[in-house]
Parts: structure tokens; C-alpha cells; sequence
């Protein structure tokens, strides 16, 4: 069954760094249209970026300046690299293709000092 697995969220400091990865296995094709996520406590999931199949990149105007979206189409994943982190960053950050409807597992930012 196709997957994308997640990784690199963690505890981080007001003002640090953290990059998520997001690898898709198991997929018959390659994902080239990606899209972030995020979801904080009590609250709707929010979008976060997207990059597409033609290299457009999007971001919401919450995280733009701060977060880049990219692509390793060698290994089929995205990554987000987040910088400037703030304490209203904290949420569960997902990964998202559309094509294949698939999300991943979800990786916890918590920025805090």
C-alpha cells in the first residue's frame, strides 16, 4: 500500500530551525504535486505551501519568508524547511499528494522555551 512517512519534527526553540521530510514507498508512480499541512490543537487543519508539477510554489501568508517547500525527485519526497520558528508554529505538520489522495502520518512541531 502506498505511504508517505514523515520525519523531523521535534522541540525547538522561538526562533530556531527544524526541516521536515516527507518520502512517499510503495507508489507506482512519482510525486511530483506536493502540499504541507498543518493542524494545531482545537483548531481546522490549515494549508501551509504547496510546490507543483511545474515548479510553481505557493505558501500561506502565515509562514511566507520563513518556510521553503522542495523536492527530491530522485528519492520521491518533499521537504519543508522551517525557519524563524514561532510558539504559533506548534501544530501536527502533514504531508499531502493529491494524485494519490494520500496524506502522511503526521509529525509533531512544538516550538517552545
Amino acid at each position: 500500500q502506498a505511504q508517505l512517512v514523515e520525519s523531523g519534527g521535534g522541540l525547538v526553540q522561538p526562533g530556531g530551525s527544524l526541516r521536515l521530510s516527507c518520502q512517499a514507498s510503495r507508489t507506482m508512480f512519482s510525486i511530483n504535486y506536493w502540499e504541507w499541512y498543518r493542524q494545531a490543537p482545537g483548531t481546522e487543519r490549515e494549508w501551509v505551501a504547496r510546490i507543483t508539477t511545474g515548479g510553481s510554489i505557493n505558501y500561506g501568508d502565515s509562514v511566507k519568508g520563513r518556510f521553503t517547500i522542495s523536492r527530491d525527485g530522485a528519492k520521491n519526497a518533499v521537504n519543508l524547511q522551517m525557519n524563524s520558528l514561532k510558539p504559533e508554529d506548534t501544530a501536527v505538520y502533514y504531508c499531502y499528494s493529491p494524485r494519490g489522495a494520500i496524506w502522511g502520518q503526521g509529525t509533531q512541531v512544538t516550538v517552545s522555551s
